[in-house]
């Protein structure tokens, strides 16, 4: 987690990330698909996981704001698909764009992906980028504060607990704060509703996310 926070937040070198739009009459990717184009290219269970954690709050945002749930999984899934191959700024997730416009991804979930790095020079639009940024620090937060209770479980963690561990500067010292803070302003919600709201996303796929207790 620590590298992925770094990353984000480190100036480009010159290159342009705004012409994306290169793919036209292009077929829709689906959630299968998603996943196994992550599962080639990440073979780390705790970034796979991650994945899942991030596509979970997302998803459950997609149902609440009444979205595209496929598509919003589809770019949760594919957010950091290339960082074991691109793991220094500015290379993720621009060196991974290229490829996922080969695979057949569109260009908003491209788009959406380039635009969670901070450096990228891609500015935070649409409701799916603004999610999708709010979502990616918290999930690793929020499984970061259910490995340290008794069970490892999303089960015993609460928003009274998470804002407790927000304050500790040494615990997951690796992710952003200000991206968090940010990341619910952004999304037009308060942080404890937020924090709330991915905690249960969270709980639903507790099982899948390895979250589920001992």
């Amino acid at each position: 987690m620590e590298a992925r926070s770094q990353l984000r937040h480190r100036p480009t070198r010159g290159i342009d990330f705004h012409n994306i739009a290169r793919s036209a009459n292009i077929v829709e990717m689906d959630r299968e698909q998603a996943w196994e184009l992550l599962c080639e290219y990440t073979k780390s269970d705790s970034l796979r996981r991650h994945a899942l954690a991030v596509e979970a709050c997302v998803a459950a945002y997609a149902g609440k704001f009444g979205e595209d749930r496929q598509k919003w999984s589809v770019t949760a899934l594919l957010h950091d698909f290339d960082y074991e191959m691109h793991p220094d700024a500015p290379d993720h997730p621009m060196k991974g764009e290229p490829i996922l416009a080969e695979r057949g991804v569109d260009a908003e979930i491209r788009r959406a992906i380039l635009s969670h790095a901070n450096y990228s020079g891609v500015s935070r639009d649409s409701l799916l980028e603004k999610t999708l940024f709010a979502c990616d620090e918290v999930a690793g937060f929020l499984t970061a504060c259910s490995y340290v209770k008794p069970n490892r479980s999303i089960f015993e963690v609460d928003t009274k607990s998470v804002r407790k561990k927000l304050k500790d500067k040494s615990f997951a010292r690796s992710v952003s704060r200000d991206d968090i803070t940010h990341g619910a302003s952004e999304l037009g919600v308060e942080l404890d509703e937020h924090i709330e709201f991915c905690i249960a996303a969270m709980k639903a796929r507790a099982a899948e996310l390895g979250l589920a207790g001992n």
